[in-house]
């Protein structure tokens, strides 16, 4: 068996392996990491063969640990990557390369259609009528995208949000609100068949999804990386972040919505960002938590955006493509009966 793991921000691991008797055998670890000194390569070996097959990623890192000769260093990954390898070999995860990937980058449509396309799309990959798929999304409108727990009426200032000319709708997928002020973000979906995160923690899957945004963005002079759960991050600030649905026909949603351009003041008069959500960010103020990626580049938004494509593309050997007709119209239905419903959208009032 077979498996690999490319650590976000870091090297790829490589494991092979048996399964004797419901055992691990013949475990051989390699990749483009670096380790000192060169026995402790022989030590992780011998500290995963023989493991049941059953064991979970967080037990193989513990044997792995211990397994380590004192003063071991290993750099660009780790116990834990390791572990996610051997459960990905064993269950036979997929791999970015495995798939005939799409990218789509079409023409402005609703907040709400945007995440009934979402949902559309991922159930299409699910089904095996669609390929994995990266979309971009495109503005001609503003709204406020509250996570699928959130309370509108905590998260949200209705009455500002209404003069401010934004549309408030709550997507499927949890986490927090965000601003899409037309012209000052930067939003794609990633919709892929859960072979490609098969083996991983639901936290690991976060960063391993958004890898290639980051060496897009490192490409532009940024020094982007992930910060736990669901952030991309900077020295300079937050950029954005992550979200994720899982559905039941095995696809997953994994989207990210990174600020461009940001007005502070209009976001602290739309938004109730309590002082609790900011006590553990070391700030008083949200717009200081964030910078944007207009500030970090002077590039414009075309720009960047022309860059992540280009890195996805040069990554995964992705081909253009576009939404079908039946698709649309499939996401019209669905925008109408459930994302423009009140039912929906204050299902947590």
């Amino acid at each position: 068996m077979h498996g690999e793991y490319k650590v976000p921000g870091g090297k790829l691991v490589v494991v092979d392996l048996d399964v004797v008797d419901g055992r691990i055998a013949n475990f051989r670890l390699a990749g483009d990491f670096f380790l000192e000194p060169d026995s402790a390569l022989d030590a992780i070996n011998g500290a995963v063969n023989g493991l049941p097959v059953e064991t979970d990623a967080a037990s193989l890192a513990s044997a792995i640990s211990r397994g380590l000769p004192d003063g071991a260093t290993l750099l660009g990954f780790s116990p834990e990557a390791v572990g996610t390898a051997v459960r990905r070999s064993l269950v036979g995860a997929a791999d970015w390369k495995d798939f005939d990937w799409h990218l789509i980058h079409s023409n402005a449509v609703p907040a709400r259609v945007h995440l009934a396309l979402d949902e559309v799309l991922t159930a299409e990959v699910g089904a095996g009528r669609r390929g994995p798929t990266l979309r971009i999304w495109e503005w001609d409108e503003s709204a406020v995208v509250i996570g699928s727990f959130q309370s509108v009426k905590n998260e949200v200032d209705l009455e500002q949000a209404r003069e401010n000319g934004f549309e408030v709708v709550r997507r499927v997928s949890g986490g927090g609100a965000m601003l899409m002020k037309k012209g000052q973000v930067i939003t794609y979906s990633l919709y892929v068949p859960a072979e490609l995160v098969q083996g991983m923690t639901f936290a690991d899957s976060y960063a391993y999804l958004d890898d290639w945004v980051l060496t897009a963005l490192q490409s532009l002079g940024i020094d982007a990386r992930y910060q736990p759960l669901n952030d991309i991050t900077s020295t300079a600030g937050k950029i954005g972040g992550a979200a994720q649905k899982r559905l039941g026909n095995g696809a997953v949603l994994h989207h990210v919505t990174m600020s461009y351009d940001m007005d502070g003041e209009l976001m602290a008069r739309v938004l109730r960002i309590g002082r609790e959500k900011l006590s553990d960010k070391g700030t008083k103020s949200a717009a200081k938590r964030v910078d944007p990626l207009r500030s970090q580049t002077g590039l414009s938004r075309a720009e960047i955006i022309d860059r992540m494509k280009n890195t996805f593309i040069s990554l995964t050997g992705a081909t253009s493509g576009d939404i079908t007709p039946e698709e649309y119209a499939a996401a019209d239905a669905l925008a109408e009966s459930k994302f423009a419903s009140d039912a929906w959208l204050n299902r947590v009032p």
